[in-house]
């Protein structure tokens, strides 16, 4: 195959046979999940490909395209909020003191990239001063929730020799319980400052972005000695868009338009073990650890 195959079309959905039919002109599906996900290597212009397989296909459907070469990465980085789980914990914060409208209308002008994301951490904390250190609980307790296909992701690539790194613009307080329960080696993250009681409405100093995102990539490939090829970045904001660029294999997942657009590949339907088939994972693979 890699030789006589430079590129592999990757494609999941949930009707993937029909899919797998009308996309024959590109070449024979390779089924790494029975009717749900696939892969056809072929040779010639990736972007021509992409762009028939989508037209083909509709807009119910993940479809990429990844070099034939390397698919499988030993380096996993993922943001935390809205990725590896299913909210943004700072909102929810907001929620306890009443002030999710106002605090959610910043988060989500920073992450579609059209506010400056420290100082707007700075301004969403602010506004938090004197809220009661019981509503980090609450929300951990009854909001936070992993997303789908995350224990498997981290499970499946760590079996498979890969190391992995939660890092996140959010806190200490959340990184620390969420790479515990998915399954992460480590985590990085910002502080939260507080005097025993409530927060403070500070953030612990410097404020961990995007070029610290990006560097927390650099320093694993550096530590590792590995290439960036090798490292799988996935976020959904555009304080993500970095170091998703500069990864291998940068993966927007269920992102801002601003993100998918630039990012080397998208995930817009599907759950995380679809990070699995684009690096070219087969179903029985796939560690699928208990809730």
């Amino acid at each position: 195959m890699k030789e006589r195959f430079s590129h592999v079309l990757n494609v999941i959905a949930e009707d993937a046979r029909f899919l797998a039919a009308k996309l024959h002109g590109i070449g024979e599906a390779t089924w790494l999940s029975d009717g749900y996900a696939f892969d056809i290597p072929f040779g010639g212009d990736p972007r021509a490909a992409l762009d028939e397989a989508r037209d083909a296909a509709g807009d119910v459907t993940d479809i990429n395209v990844v070099p034939a070469d390397g698919r499988r990465k030993k380096f996993l980085v993922a943001d935390m909020d809205s990725t590896i789980i299913n909210c943004e914990c700072l909102d929810e914060l907001a929620d306890m003191a009443g002030l999710k409208q106002k605090i959610s209308a910043i988060t989500e002008r920073a992450m579609r990239g059209e506010i400056e994301f420290a100082n707007a951490l700075r301004e969403r904390v602010g506004l938090l001063k004197g809220l009661p250190l019981e509503a980090l609980e609450r929300v951990w307790r009854e909001r936070v929730r992993l997303n789908p296909g995350a224990k498997a992701l981290v499970a499946t690539m760590k079996a498979h020799g890969a190391r992995t790194l939660l890092v996140s613009g959010g806190f200490t307080f959340f990184t620390s319980r969420v790479a515990e329960a998915a399954g992460f080696d480590d985590h990085q993250s910002n502080v939260l400052i507080d005097d025993g009681k409530a927060l403070t409405g500070d953030v612990g100093e410097p404020i961990l972005g995007r070029e610290a995102k990006l560097a927390a990539l650099e320093n694993a490939v550096a530590k590792l000695g590995i290439g960036f090829s090798d490292a799988l970045a996935v976020g959904d904001g555009a304080n993500d868009l970095t170091m998703i660029q500069r990864a291998g294999l940068g993966v927007a997942y269920h992102a801002k338009p601003v993100v998918a657009a630039a990012a080397g590949a998208s995930i817009a339907h599907s759950d995380l073990t679809a990070l699995l088939y684009l690096q070219g994972y087969r179903e029985e693979e796939i560690i699928s650890p208990s809730p």
